[in-house]
């Protein structure tokens, strides 16, 4: 785990957020790193392909996990590129941060993708876990973006530090549309 001990600010919806607000109220956070073509306002064909096979979020919610994407774009177009493919994910803007670059996904080459997974823990931010390319591309159901958070899928099974959360084998699986959000 690596601490993140620098502040950042993003641009969303209702105004500029930070980092523990991305959080939504949770302990993990899953942050997906869309690719931006700012030469030609355009997003990238695979990120798009990825979100589109991403699990519902209320199985990650019911496991205490928030997952967002954030581009290196203008606001405005990434609501009118989340508005033309349908999605309902939160999205963010990191134009204007370090952040990008912090993360790795911003070098002087060129803007790449990546996920990157996050805990808060006693009110500090750590990255627990970073993929790039074909590391993504294995990623799509809700069991193995949570096979990757720290706290894991909490099942009893799991060999887990003693307090970390677990509870009985399949308890938890509900319709997405049964979980409260």
């Amino acid at each position: 785990m690596v601490r993140i001990e620098k502040e950042y600010t993003f641009e969303g919806p209702e105004g500029n957020v930070t980092l523990q607000d991305l959080f939504a109220g949770l302990k993990q956070l899953i942050i997906y790193h869309f690719m931006y073509h700012p030469e030609d306002d355009s997003f990238c064909n695979g990120c798009s392909m990825m979100v589109d096979n991403m699990g519902h979020p209320a199985h990650l919610h019911a496991r205490d996990a928030s997952r967002v994407l954030i581009a290196k774009a203008p606001l405005s177009s990434i609501q009118r590129h989340k508005e033309r493919m349908g999605w309902k994910e939160p999205w963010y803007s990191s134009l204007g941060s370090d952040f990008n670059a912090d993360f790795g996904v911003t070098t002087e080459e060129r803007e790449m993708f990546g996920l990157s997974v996050l805990l808060q823990h006693e009110g500090n931010f750590y990255q627990t876990y970073f993929t790039n390319g074909r590391g993504v591309e294995q990623l799509g159901s809700s069991f193995s973006y949570l096979d990757l958070l720290p706290y894991g899928r909490q099942e009893e099974w799991e060999d887990s530090p003693k307090g970390w959360p677990q509870g009985p084998l399949y308890q938890w699986w509900k319709m997405h549309d049964e979980y409260e959000l």
